[in-house]
């Protein structure tokens, strides 16, 4: 089975999009898509409910709006708690249509031959950006080296909510450190990525094209904000995590 976990707020407008990318990909797999409902203030959760196949289909609609990875962690547990086989995998995309679906079959290959964590990169060879300012672009670097140099990382692209994880890697992060996630916001990306590392699975990266052409509306990021989390993470957790 092939987890889809989408995390959104406010989406309404890139719904269609991505329903149609998503229910045309990969025709022959059996595929189950979790939506997480971030409180929207708009019609997203109807129109999810109008987009995709009611029997393949779960809506987890949160209280209050708590942020991208409070939607991630009640994902993941809900994936964990009805997934039968470790083998499984869960696809974790955006909910904007950045994300570049047609890349899922070579990341699905790669999970199907052991690689228990696969990452869409735009900093790969062959990935980059279609359409981000230049001030985003730097930041995004200073905090990708900043990182990789202080927690010893291979991986070179640590915030992309495009990936592919195995369900008995997410259970092993369970395991070994009960949430998987605890950040609220972007950052959790970063988290679950370290928490995931300690677990020792085999990770590869696949070049994507960050696609932001294809957004309706603005990115929920804000770069002041998140750059804020960044360095509170860091403070918080550099021993643990690094240890």
């Amino acid at each position: 089975m092939i987890y889809f976990l989408v995390p959104v707020f406010n989406e309404s407008k890139n719904l269609a999009e991505l329903a149609n990318n998503l229910l045309l990909t990969l025709p022959d797999q059996e595929k189950f898509f979790v939506f997480v409902d971030d409180k929207s203030t708009d019609n997203t959760v109807e129109t999810i409910y109008s987009l995709f196949p009611k029997n393949n289909l779960k809506v987890i609609e949160k209280a209050e709006n708590a942020g991208p990875g409070d939607s991630f962690n009640k994902g993941f547990k809900w994936v964990i708690e009805h997934s039968t086989n470790d083998e499984d995998k869960v696809v974790t995309v955006e909910g904007d249509n950045t994300s570049d679906i047609s890349i899922l079959p070579v990341m699905l290959a790669n999970a199907n031959m052991g690689f228990g964590l696969v990452l869409a990169s735009v900093y790969a060879q062959g990935g980059g950006f279609d359409q981000t300012s230049a001030f985003r672009k730097i930041i995004s670097f200073i905090a990708n080296m900043t990182f990789r140099a202080l927690f010893n990382l291979k991986v070179l692209t640590m915030s992309s909510f495009y990936r592919v994880y195995s369900v008995g890697l997410l259970k092993r992060i369970a395991a070994k450190f009960g949430d998987l996630i605890n950040e609220k916001g972007f950052i959790c990306m970063l988290e679950i990525l370290l928490k995931a590392i300690k677990c020792n699975p085999k990770i590869i990266e696949v070049p994507m094209i960050l696609h932001s052409k294809k957004r309706v509306g603005k990115s929920k990021m804000k770069i002041f904000k998140t750059t804020l989390s960044y360095l509170k993470f860091l403070f918080s957790n550099y021993q643990k995590l690094k240890a």
